[in-house]
């Protein structure tokens, strides 16, 4: 008979004693499986940070909701659905309910300490990051790396150090680094040179007053006055030997 135990928080147990408790797991493969979506810093970075905002709570919601189909699409006779919260629980349950009327679901704020399923998983997801993290190949040309970053927690003074350490004031921090993580940002915020990026919200003639200077837009538009007195604009030759000419408004 095999027992297999898993504690209630598996942030609190040290790489080593995860590592044990995965390959526990591993050995009870006969009535034990598990599955993995993984989510690298970059994609989550570029989800939430662009236009059309893609936030952290829809990015887990979708790859749970990604992985309970995988399981059924892989003939798995599921009946029940537990899962740690990711916002508020209640529409979290609601919302994978509908999206699986035949599952009983749960969602429960700190599920890993009530279900020891999902605190099975947990070790699976915590063992999965030490490896990618343990074996992170950096495509920057950052020289030798330091690898001792620390457990990855803003509290944790080897991060913090790591995060100091590897901060390129123009470029930010490697792609091994979540420029959406709170922490990352705000460093980046109060030591990287400052960007305008002008926007929807402040158009070029804005910005250029702004920053005293001229904005790209003028040099499309004619000079009333300048026509009025015969002192029209003299085109390059790369757009007059073209026959190109500027609009007469924007």
């Amino acid at each position: 008979m095999t027992v297999l135990y898993c504690p209630p928080d598996s942030k609190t147990l040290t790489e080593a004693e995860r590592e044990k408790l995965f390959q526990n797991l591993s050995d009870a493969k006969d009535f034990v499986g598990w599955a993995l979506q993984v989510l690298s810093p970059n994609t989550i970075s570029t989800s939430m940070l662009q236009r059309s905002k893609y936030n952290l709570n829809a990015l887990s919601h979708d790859a749970a909701i990604g992985l309970v189909q995988y399981a059924l699409n892989s003939g798995v006779q599921l009946k029940e659905v537990f899962v740690d919260t990711v916002g508020p629980a209640e529409k979290y349950e609601e919302k994978l309910s509908q999206r699986f009327p035949g599952l009983q679901v749960t969602v429960r704020p700190k599920a890993d300490s009530l279900f020891p399923i999902v605190s099975a998983a947990s070790i699976c997801a915590k063992v999965a990051r030490d490896h990618a993290v343990k074996d992170w190949n950096f495509p920057e040309d950052l020289g030798d790396v330091d690898t001792d970053y620390g457990s990855g927690y803003p509290g944790d003074p080897k991060t913090k150090a790591w995060l100091l350490k590897y901060l390129d004031p123009v470029f930010g921090y490697p792609q091994f680094i979540r420029f959406s993580w709170s922490t990352a940002k705000n460093l980046m915020d109060s030591k990287c040179c400052a960007v305008h990026w002008d926007d929807d919200e402040e158009d070029g003639e804005k910005a250029a007053a702004r920053q005293n200077n001229t904005s790209m837009l003028t040099y499309f538009n004619r000079s009333a006055g300048s026509a009025a007195n015969g002192a029209a604009h003299q085109s390059h030759r790369f757009f007059t030997e073209r026959r190109l000419q500027g609009p007469d408004a924007l």
